[in-house]
């Protein structure tokens, strides 16, 4: 497979994917048609806007599925696909109303180039249940597409010591997805991405991920970590530690 999964679109202090537009442009072929999955935010003609004006100044034909009846063909037609942040509740149900959540699947397994950012770096994960997000609707299933074997966390962020808040860290909560779940979470801090390309995935970006295993402390992976040694993972769900 071919993969690129982001986390985050919009970096602070800059434009729409402006933080990584080298590494997209070079991931997409050149005069790509690109499918854009704009589903999990509401206004898709906006929000398909928004990616056409960062993307077509690099030669990008961009599509948003939505703006054909059958979504499925849009995708079929195209040379990759980009799956864009939001709410990623929302997402996964609308790529099951509309078939998408297979079809998806299935090209990026046969080769289609995966974009996703933030949701859509979720969706490449097995399901959702290491997403940040609040459950605005209700999907038929928390599985998503499970072109990894593993867990993501988009958006991570670190503890902060000098913190009052009293809710629990992200930290916390992913050693509590651990507890009752036997898959490694890769915490992408904002900034990184990690690739994928013929058996290899690699951490990239600008900053660091953290990697959490069940009965491990978790680990720091430095931008250019190889951890391809994930994608022979054997996920585990509903195994609570013993």
């Amino acid at each position: 497979m071919n993969l690129l999964l982001l986390s985050n679109s919009t970096q602070y202090g800059r434009g729409y994917l402006e933080h990584a537009l080298d590494t997209v442009t070079a991931f997409l072929p050149a005069d790509a048609r690109l499918a854009f999955v704009p589903y999990a935010l509401a206004d898709h003609d906006a929000y398909t806007a928004r990616v056409r004006g960062a993307l077509e100044p690099a030669g990008i034909r961009v599509r948003g599925v939505h703006e054909n009846a059958d979504p499925v063909a849009e995708l079929a037609a195209s040379d990759a696909v980009f799956i864009g942040g939001g709410n990623s509740f929302r997402l996964l149900d609308a790529l099951y109303r509309t078939g998408l959540r297979e079809a998806v699947r299935d090209a990026a397994r046969n080769g289609l180039p995966y974009m996703g950012a933030s949701a859509g770096t979720n969706m490449a994960a097995p399901t959702l249940r290491t997403s940040n997000d609040m459950p605005i609707v209700q999907p038929p299933s928390f599985d998503a597409l499970g072109l990894v074997p593993f867990q993501i966390n988009p958006h991570y962020l670190d503890p902060d010591p000098a913190s009052t808040h009293k809710g629990e860290t992200r930290e916390e909560r992913l050693t509590e997805f651990l507890e009752e779940n036997d898959v490694p979470v890769l915490g992408l801090r904002e900034g990184s991405w990690l690739r994928v390309r013929e058996g290899v995935a690699t951490v990239q970006g600008a900053r660091s991920a953290r990697l959490f295993t069940r009965g491990a402390r978790p680990r720091e992976l430095a931008a250019g970590s190889d951890v391809s040694g994930l994608l022979a993972t054997e996920p585990r769900f509903d195994a609570p530690a013993r």
